[in-house]
């Protein structure tokens, strides 16, 4: 068998979800979409469920997903409903639906829902991706009110910069928010994943913490106690020696500086690892730090382990998880770590915890 595997640490995933709502208070959302980040929805969306106070997705594929799972926790989507049968199916599977522009008001007044709607409404307070402006909000939750369909609404907004804790837009998202929602009832919602460890003052009722949940940290200059919940792994399937000068991989971007004893893995970027990782990406070999030299192939990619003389064939390498951080490979291929996690495919995925 192949020796390319995602291991997932599911007792990383649950403390992570607990740091999150300690440091924030209140309630949390635990953000499974993307297949939890490319972790699996189901698996962690069970692992989860005893201890969450809902759950939020992207879309209502992936909600219906969870329900046929046997989650009946509460599923927030976070893009709402596209069309009225989409409304119709939120009824049925008791969901919440977060509404960011006019026509999702449109659906609502056209619909005779059997309960009251659950409703997150979205202001844009300075990310302009979506969401009503500030000068909108009040007539798009008095409309909401008026239409006699919806029951509590919350109020939600969305930060542009929350892991980058020295720039002033976060503070102007706020006071935006806070001056456009004055008076208004209802619980509010401001805190993703940067905001919860970076801004106290975005601590509001809901919380929903995303990335860090899988234990790629937003703030990875700070020591914030989160744990890597995907360990990306394979193993050595053979060794050769190189002569000084000697090019290695397509392209030959790397030539040896030394005489050089080189360990093909299995695993490449069919697989989720970036092809563009570039010489001198760490990885680890049973537990120690070497680099990746040449250009990742396929299926197959190649480390350095001249310096490692006990490594060899079936030598476990790790990619990433808690001695490579998967924040280190994002910034080595100038991308972020949900891409990466989002990407991993092809590999056997094995649940821990």
């Amino acid at each position: 068998m192949r020796p390319a595997r995602a291991l997932i640490d599911l007792d990383a995933l649950r403390h992570n979800y607990h740091l999150a709502r300690s440091r924030h208070g209140g309630r949390a959302l635990a953000v499974v979409k993307a297949n939890a980040y490319g972790h699996g929805a189901v698996p962690c969306a069970r692992a989860l469920a005893a201890d969450v106070d809902g759950f939020a997705v992207a879309f209502l594929e992936e909600a219906l997903e969870l329900r046929a799972a046997g989650i009946d926790q509460p599923i927030l989507l976070l893009e709402g409903v596209f069309s009225p049968d989409e409304l119709e199916q939120v009824v049925r599977h008791d969901l919440w639906i977060v509404v960011h522009h006019a026509e999702q008001i449109r659906i609502i007044d056209h619909a005779q829902p059997a309960l009251p709607l659950q409703v997150w409404l979205k202001m844009n307070s300075g990310m302009n991706r979506a969401g009503f402006l500030p000068h909108e909000l009040r007539a798009a939750w008095q409309r909401l009110k008026d239409s006699g369909k919806v029951g509590d609404i919350t109020l939600m907004t969305h930060f542009a910069r929350a892991d980058e804790p020295h720039v002033v837009t976060t503070t102007e998202q706020l006071t935006a928010f806070d001056a456009a929602t004055r008076d208004l009832p209802g619980p509010r919602s401001l805190a993703n994943s940067g905001a919860i460890l970076g801004w106290p003052a975005a601590h509001r009722d809901w919380a929903r913490p995303g990335i860090l949940l899988y234990g790629a940290d937003p703030m990875p200059d700070e020591p914030n106690g989160l744990r890597p919940v995907m360990t990306l792994e394979s193993a050595v399937m053979a060794v050769r020696e190189i002569p000084a000068g000697a090019p290695l991989g397509y392209g030959a971007r790397f030539h040896a500086e030394r005489p050089t004893r080189v360990g093909l893995v299995a695993l490449g970027y069919a697989d989720g690892y970036p092809r563009t990782a570039p010489d001198g990406t760490p990885v680890a070999v049973d537990g120690v730090r070497t680099r990746l030299i040449g250009r990742v192939s396929m299926d197959m990619l190649t480390v350095d382990l001249t310096d490692l003389p006990d490594a060899g064939l079936g030598s476990r390498v790790e990619l990433w998880g808690a001695n490579i951080p998967v924040n280190r490979i994002a910034e080595a291929v100038h991308t972020i770590s949900y891409e990466l996690l989002c990407n991993v495919k092809r590999v056997r995925f094995e649940y821990q915890g």
